[in-house]
């Protein structure tokens, strides 16, 4: 059973960082795309930022330049760096990983301060 575990969600003031890390156990198949979801209280599920293999990452308009996103297929984790965070980014973020089928982590809480 493949699982993603994800860490480094909390609490930050606006125009701090964060730094998620998502590690995929369990899998046997090489992992084609990681990568970043999140969903604030009564919005849909939206794209953050993702990575194929062997390709470049994709970002949402709205964190691009703030958000960098990075593959470690050694170790199968993906990480999450974001700085500048503004108040329109709290949301539970989710580690998403594509190989035959998707897989989601069940979620970690990013909460900004004003």
């Amino acid at each position: 059973q493949v699982q993603l575990v994800e860490s480094g969600g909390g609490l930050v003031q606006a125009g701090g960082s964060l730094r998620l890390s998502c590690t995929v156990s369990e899998t046997y198949f090489r992992i084609n795309v990681m990568g970043w979801y999140r969903q604030a209280p009564g919005k849909q599920r939206e794209l953050v930022a993702v990575i194929s293999s062997g390709g470049g990452p994709t970002y949402t308009d709205s964190v691009k330049g703030r958000f960098t996103i990075s593959r470690d297929d050694a170790e199968n984790t993906v990480s999450l760096q974001m700085n500048s965070l503004k108040v329109e980014d709290p949301a539970v973020y989710y580690c998403y990983s594509r190989t035959l089928s998707a897989y989601w982590g069940r979620g970690t809480q990013v909460t900004v301060s004003s």
